[in-house]
């Protein structure tokens, strides 16, 4: 463990961060990792205790009392390979997880939790810096070629995964570059993309090969879903050619807000404003951008993508940032008694919320109102008061009377959530969905993440819907599992 008394010699300490006026001037990074002091400290903090509820709240299931000890001890290397045994982007987790470990973490019952995020950002980091992180090619080849549809998370962690065990792996994206919504979904001020380039380097060195510009199935996708392909296969093409196909797109369908004044100009999902951003941060031109600069802006939705529109907003320069959430504003701070070990509800407030913003809760938007030339200028909303169901136990909402107000808006980003896939793609593979419109797969038993189609499997948000970047990591590594038995009859590659 890491000091027998350090949870109570030592608080909690925060990662450092460039002050909210001077980040919103640049597209950066601005959190640093913790000094090798400082992360040694927070893992004397970690008490190893019988249970290690952070071990289970974490989604790829990270043996984190054991890095936590050995960068107490200093013991960095050994403190790398224990957390890419569960994890192959730590680099990834390390800045955009909201930290479920932490919540489950024994001490958070009374006190400040470890900092198990800084010190896996501070680990991976180090890792990169020393040259520890190399690639790891197979020592043999199976003969046996996978194809993977969908570059986000999942299908990254499939592809190294399925590549280091000997099989052939190719990944289809269909957009220009590779990384799905780590590409294209979170900003780089979160997230600069050369973390994603550098890992595609190190998988290219294993093997993968990746096929930018690629559409898999003829069909027209959605709107709302980002789609640069230069060329289309046909999806039964890619079952002649391969062995094993792996459906691992994002949760890509917008969930859109059908009111009056919908198509009006400056009305956009926040996917057709964010990637745009991070195109021209990569140093492409982007015809008719849709800029917040200089305008009222409105983001409807209170999640990540709508803190990450609230923080892209700020720095194109807009005039004002509200952002609406449907719900009721929750606690400041939760129950631990009665919450921990799990996620609570509460409330919280990201960097870009701190970088300016005015946030309001239980409103629903009513309208759309146009300027005369089809542009919209503002919008109608309403209180809502939130009432459980006597019957059914249910929470339902009414408006409030009397409670309408009018609120300028030159531009309005739906940051809603994300209903299902595209379903197009799993139609053109035949698959079947479940009621929530994913890929109909089980995670456990002989047929694990196996649909309908045989020798089709799907993965992260294609199959379990709109989740976190953990949740898509854990998805595909055990998934490349699933794979590997199915070519093989066996496999050794972790579940």
């Amino acid at each position: 463990m890491g000091k027998v008394t350090g949870f109570l010699e030592y608080a909690r300490q925060e990662e450092a961060a460039e002050a909210p006026e001077q980040r919103k001037r640049h597209w950066r990074e601005f959190v640093l990792h913790l000094s090798d002091e400082q992360a040694a400290i927070q893992g004397a903090r970690c008490m190893d205790c019988g249970i290690p509820f952070c071990n289970n709240g974490c989604p790829v299931n990270n043996i984190i009392p054991d890095f936590n000890d050995l960068v107490y001890r200093q013991q960095w290397r050994q403190a790398l390979e224990v957390l890419h045994s569960t994890n192959n982007f730590p680099e990834f987790t390390g800045r955009v997880c909201p930290a479920p470990c932490e919540a489950a973490c024994v001490l958070n019952i009374n006190s400040d939790p470890v900092g198990i995020k800084s010190i896996e950002h501070a680990i991976i980091d180090k890792g990169w810096t020393e040259g520890w992180v190399a690639p790891q090619p197979p020592k043999r080849k199976t003969g046996k070629k996978v194809a993977i549809v969908g570059s986000g998370p999942a299908g990254l962690a499939a592809a190294q995964q399925l590549a280091r065990a000997g099989h052939e792996v190719t990944v289809f994206e269909k957009n220009d570059r590779i990384g799905g919504l780590l590409r294209y979904g979170i900003p780089d001020f979160k997230l600069e993309k050369w973390q994603i380039d550098r890992r595609i380097t190190q998988m290219q060195a294993e093997g993968v090969i990746f096929r930018t510009g690629v559409l898999v199935g003829s069909c027209q996708l959605p709107g709302g879903v980002n789609n640069w392909a230069r060329q289309t296969i046909e999806a039964q093409q890619v079952l002649r050619e391969y062995d094993a196909v792996i459906l691992a797109g994002g949760a890509e369908v917008p969930r859109d807000l059908p009111i009056p004044g919908r198509p009006l100009q400056g009305v956009h999902f926040a996917m057709e404003f964010l990637p745009q951003q991070n195109k021209v941060v990569a140093g492409d031109t982007v015809q008719d951008q849709i800029l917040a600069t200089g305008k009222h802006v409105v983001v409807i939705g209170g999640g990540d993508t709508g803190s990450d529109c609230v923080g892209t907003s700020n720095r194109q320069g807009a005039k004002r940032v509200t952002q609406f959430e449907l719900l009721p504003q929750p606690p400041a701070h939760e129950n631990k008694l009665l919450t921990w070990p799990y996620w609570p509800i509460k409330l919280r407030t990201s960097s870009s919320h701190e970088e300016g913003v005015s946030r309001d809760w239980a409103v629903t938007t009513k309208r759309f109102l146009d300027d005369g030339k089809g542009n919209v200028r503002a919008l109608v909303a309403a209180r809502v008061d939130w009432q459980q169901d006597p019957l059914t136990g249910q929470m339902r909402m009414q408006e409030v009377p009397g409670s309408e107000f009018e609120l300028p808006a030159e531009l309005v980003l739906l940051a809603m959530g994300f209903v299902a896939p595209a379903a197009p793609v799993l139609d053109a593979f035949g698959v079947e969905r479940d009621g929530r419109g994913n890929a109909r797969a089980a995670t456990d038993g002989a047929a694990a993440y196996r649909t309908n189609v045989e020798k089709v499997f799907a993965a992260g948000d294609m199959r379990r819907g709109q989740s976190l970047v953990v949740w898509a990591i854990r998805e595909g590594r055990q998934c490349a599992r699933a794979v590997d038995e199915y070519l093989m009859g066996a496999s050794v590659l972790p579940r």
